[in-house]
């Protein structure tokens, strides 16, 4: 890939995401990355440069989703390929297959379990085969959890000298909106169940993308996530967290890749924390009874927080392991911007930065294939993230 012409493509950056991976990449690395803005049409990504006071020296690429020629040209002249254009179902399936044609990395934002199902078994040969590393899920579905528990593994065999067969997803703190595109997605999926009510056994499965090439690993059954509790590890209230659907998945695949570094009895949920006593359990039954992507209020794609408002955001996520012989690890994970746009765009950008730098195959990244940002990037990407985009990863106790 030497002789293309681009380090990193942002595709989608006239959109609201987008704008933010842009205005991230332009600020934090100026013109020593070689990278361009992407879109349908060249005016709108030429306004978007100037409002966002992007250097006019950052080339413009038009490539449109319905247009196979021109994505195929975006994918062959560039290293990774960054896209913030979804619902993925609908939009992302032809820049998929245009990278694992042509050897592309590629980076995404997507929560949609059902689709990238299908990619894993449309083009995981095709990218290794051309040495593609597609990697899926790099926003805020799914590199907290993600990452968190690699981390956390990762520490129980350094400090325990085992690995931990079950850990627990506490969401202690999250203040920010859901993205409008988070919220397009879940709208997507189920016009998609609605023609195709297969579908439903892939979201239903935990194990449905920890697919390689033995097949489909079926593990254990999973604790309950989809109703409240007094949690006994941590003595609080806690709630189904509506993130966990996806999280889960690529936990599990990760677990997959990784070849069951984490046991092939592993058990994995994920839940959110709403407190103690009375008012936890209140808490909990409210939130039970709330799914914060449907109703008014919803973002819609192309619309998002001020600057002000991502700002003022925040996650923190409390990760409990216990090991097959009775000892506990905790670690936790969070961001200092709202987990939907502010930390989201910049997970992105620093993901598709450590697949060319860091884990470029001349540094001996991985070969080509379908793949979760845990076993893609590991513990180069965590540096990243905590040296550049906010994140912090760190033991408790």
């Amino acid at each position: 890939m030497s002789n293309r012409d681009f380090d990193i493509v942002v595709y989608g950056a006239s959109g609201f995401t987008g704008r933010l991976v842009a205005e991230y990449m332009h600020k934090q690395y100026g013109r020593t990355v070689n990278w361009a803005m992407a879109g349908r049409s060249e005016t709108k990504l030429a306004q978007v440069r100037d409002e966002m006071g992007i250097s006019q020296d950052t080339p413009l690429v038009v490539a449109d989703a319905d247009d196979a020629a021109s994505l195929k040209a975006m994918a062959e002249n560039t290293k990774v390929l960054l896209t913030t254009v979804g619902p993925y179902q609908l939009y992302g399936s032809p820049v998929v297959a245009a990278c694992a044609a042509a050897g592309t990395d590629y980076v995404d934002l997507s929560g949609e379990p059902g689709w990238m199902h299908e990619m894993i078994g449309a083009h995981d040969a095709a990218a290794k085969a051309s040495g593609a590393r597609i990697v899926h899920s790099c926003g805020f579905d799914s590199i907290p959890f993600d990452m968190g528990v690699y981390f956390l593994q990762k520490n129980a065999q350094e400090k325990l000298g085992t690995h931990c067969n079950q850990v627990r997803g506490r969401v202690r703190a999250m203040n920010g909106e859901f993205s409008g595109g988070t919220a397009a997605s879940l709208n997507a999926t189920m016009a998609a169940l609605g023609k195709n009510p297969e579908l439903l056994k892939v979201l239903a499965n935990p194990f449905s993308l920890a697919i390689t090439a033995k097949g489909t690993h079926q593990g254990p059954e999973q604790p309950a996530d989809n109703a409240i509790y007094e949690d006994e590890m941590t003595g609080m209230w806690v709630a189904p967290f509506i993130m966990a659907a996806i999280n889960t998945k690529n936990v599990h695949r990760s677990n997959a890749l990784l070849g069951h570094a984490y046991g092939e009895d592993f058990k994995y949920d994920e839940m959110m924390v709403t407190g103690a006593g009375e008012e936890g359990k209140a808490m909990a039954e409210f939130m039970a009874g709330h799914n914060p992507l449907i109703g008014e209020g919803v973002p819609q794609p192309g619309e998002g927080p001020d600057k002000a408002s991502r700002e003022a955001g925040n996650y923190d996520v409390l990760f409990i392991g216990l090991t097959g012989d009775g000892q506990r690890i905790e670690a936790s994970v969070g961001g200092d911007l709202d987990p939907g746009y502010g930390s989201t765009s910049k997970m992105l950008a620093e993901s598709a930065m450590c697949l060319l730098r860091e884990c470029s195959a001349q540094n001996g990244g991985v070969g080509g294939g379908i793949y979760t940002p845990a076993p893609a990037m590991g513990e180069a990407l965590i540096k990243r993230l905590c040296d550049n985009a906010g994140l912090y990863f760190k033991l408790e106790g």
